[in-house]
């Protein structure tokens, strides 16, 4: 046998090995862990028989995307990993970012990444063409706008105060319950689940305005509340009275003006393709919110 038969005989070995590794056999690191992503993909993936390494800039095991000393303590020994990039996978210094871990990721073993990125956000390109060009299996999987935007983080002090000032005029969005998003990305994270190399584009299963969600929201929470579109521009000047820093405001603004044009006025069906059922209905979502409490005064 020759030199060069005996490496492919080689490779073919470590490709089956990989490709029949199980879950209780992987190390899962998930970034941001604390998020309306990543807790429910650690979530999903510790039911699914992961280990899950949960990580964020507070917890036991400590991560930072804007301090590099934490990222090898983090990756080290770790099989997969599920990288969402805080704040915005579009945002300044987003690719840079993602593209140095993934290469300290490769180099430290772990061969599975998945990358979330957003559906039509060109800011976006950076940060996955650095996980695309890091030697590793990855797979981006690109999500619609969350509907655990509207029950968690900054716009839910409006809403329980009666209003949700955003905007986004009368666009249209497949808004996608995070559980779905969990679901899809522990899903492709096996090494056998043929999504390596691989986008996949996923949706909620039908479109909507901010207008009729927010009328949704209020219908299953029995409170009034309203809906106040606002430009872009008028919308940025708000943040900046509130102390968000220049650069963050600016890149905001723009993401507004561009990923709310109607662009993602469309359903993707790559919650479908991957887990064979059909993604969570927003209703559900408000429905289950509401009885939380999500959105009382």
């Amino acid at each position: 046998m020759t030199e060069n038969a005996l490496n492919t005989q080689s490779t073919q070995s470590t490709q089956s090995t990989q490709n029949t590794q199980h879950p209780q056999d992987m190390t899962v690191l998930v970034t941001g862990a604390t998020g309306k992503t990543g807790r429910r993909v650690a979530e999903a993936a510790e039911a699914a028989g992961y280990t899950v390494r949960a990580a964020s800039r507070s917890g036991t095991v400590r991560f930072d995307w804007y301090d590099p000393s934490t990222w090898e303590d983090a990756l080290r020994g770790a099989d997969a990993a599920y990288l969402a990039y805080m704040p915005d996978v579009g945002a300044p210094g987003a690719g840079e970012a993602v593209g140095a871990l993934a290469r300290q990721a490769v180099a430290l073993g772990v061969r599975r990444l998945v990358l979330l990125s957003a559906r039509g956000e060109d800011q976006a390109e950076p940060a996955e063409r650095a996980v695309r060009e890091s030697g590793a299996e990855w797979t981006i999987v690109r999500a619609s706008w969350f509907a655990q935007n509207l029950s968690e983080g900054h716009l839910v002090d409006g809403m329980r105060a009666g209003e949700l000032v955003f905007p986004a005029g009368e666009v249209l969005e497949p808004f996608i319950d995070s559980r779905d998003i969990a679901d899809v990305v522990v899903a492709v994270l096996r090494p056998d689940s043929g999504y390596a190399g691989r986008v996949v584009e996923i949706s909620g299963p039908r479109l909507m305005s901010f207008r009729e969600a927010v009328a949704e929201i209020s219908a299953a929470s029995g409170r009034e509340i309203r809906y106040v579109p606002v430009s872009a521009r008028e919308y940025g000047g708000a943040l900046a009275e509130f102390g968000v820093p220049a650069e963050e405001t600016e890149f905001l603004i723009e993401l507004f003006e561009t990923n709310l044009d109607g662009r993602n006025a469309h359903l993707s069906d790559g919650v479908r393709e991957v887990l064979g059922r059909a993604p969570r209905d927003f209703a559900d979502f408000a429905r289950e919110q509401a009885e939380a409490g999500a959105w009382k005064a």
